[in-house]
């Protein structure tokens, strides 16, 4: 656990210390980086890790709660955004991929090790690929699509946008149809090894970013300013998220665990991604990122301190 902290502030710091010395060169080189997570990287891991997936019995309905409680908090960001908040377009747009797109695997899965045990990990596992992976680049791509302010104006322009902008669900779409007698026995080492790789980057682009937010507005950037848009979507990805997957957990059938724990993840770095890529607003990206990794890497600091004691 102090190694994934120690990691991601790092990177973070390291991002902060490039934006300082080089502005302009770190902008660039952030926006580099964040292509080559969606269109190198991304695809890599999604195809490598759906291939040897196994869903059985009660764990396929878990993992249907878990795309109920990710549709239940995009459309509740979308309403407030909407009707009480009245933020722009690309603050819609932020605020809705900021609830759906979760840190279910660089963070879900070693946290899932730490609080339950090892036995849970192949659980955590299956929720990030089933209901995480596919909800970044359908559910996340498409709202960046649909809100970004660089993805066109017509439809067919945001269409187009879309299709030419997610090879990560054509590598899930191929992962799927693979025939079992293809999947490569590397595979899963390949997964590891490139998914070591996205955090570091994922978190420099974040630092990147913080420091543009200052340059161009003159506001303190860390941390972020708590404004109603980030408090809506801590709420609704911390607190709302779990809620929904306990409720049907309670009403319909007992998930495991492991599903709850991952229905209340902070904010994934592939926010930021969507953002880059599509035009959404970057301030309510960062914000989310920073405030519910923060809030949820503190609470598990906290927890593993008062289990010492």
């Amino acid at each position: 656990m102090l190694i994934l902290a120690l990691v991601t502030l790092l990177a973070t710091i390291a991002g902060v210390a490039a934006e300082r010395r080089w502005k302009t060169g770190a902008k660039k080189l952030s926006g580099h980086m964040l292509e080559v997570l969606v269109f190198v990287l991304m695809p890599v891991i999604i195809f490598f890790a759906v291939i040897d997936l196994q869903i059985t019995g009660a764990v396929g309905a878990g993992l249907a709660f878990g795309w109920i409680e990710r549709i239940a908090v995009v459309i509740a960001a979308w309403l407030i955004a909407t009707k009480l908040l009245s933020l722009t377009r690309p603050q819609t747009g932020a605020l809705m991929a900021a609830v759906a797109i979760a840190n279910t695997g660089y963070l879900g899965i070693p946290l899932t090790a730490l609080l339950l045990g090892g036995s849970h990990v192949p659980l955590s596992a299956a929720y990030d690929n089933v209901v995480n992976t596919p909800a970044i680049v359908i559910i996340g791509f498409g709202i960046g699509a649909v809100f970004g302010t660089k993805s066109g104006q017509t439809w067919r322009q945001r269409l187009k946008a879309f299709l030419t902008r997610i090879p990560p669900l054509y590598a899930l779409i191929l992962a799927l149809l693979m025939p079992d007698s293809l999947h490569p026995s590397w595979g899963p080492d390949l997964v590891h090894t490139v998914a070591m790789s996205i955090a570091p980057i994922g978190f420099f682009a974040l630092g990147v970013n913080l420091m543009l937010e200052q340059d161009e507005a003159g506001e303190r950037v860390f941390p972020p300013p708590l404004t109603p848009a980030i408090f809506t979507a801590l709420g609704l990805r911390l607190l709302l998220a779990p809620v929904v997957m306990l409720g049907l957990s309670g009403l319909l059938l007992t998930v495991p665990h492991a599903f709850i724990l991952e229905a209340a993840m902070p904010c994934g770095i592939n926010a930021l991604v969507v953002a880059h890529l599509y035009g959404l607003d970057m301030k309510i990206t960062v914000g989310t990122i920073v405030w519910s990794t923060g809030t949820v890497l503190g609470a598990v600091t906290a927890v593993e301190v008062f289990g010492l004691l």
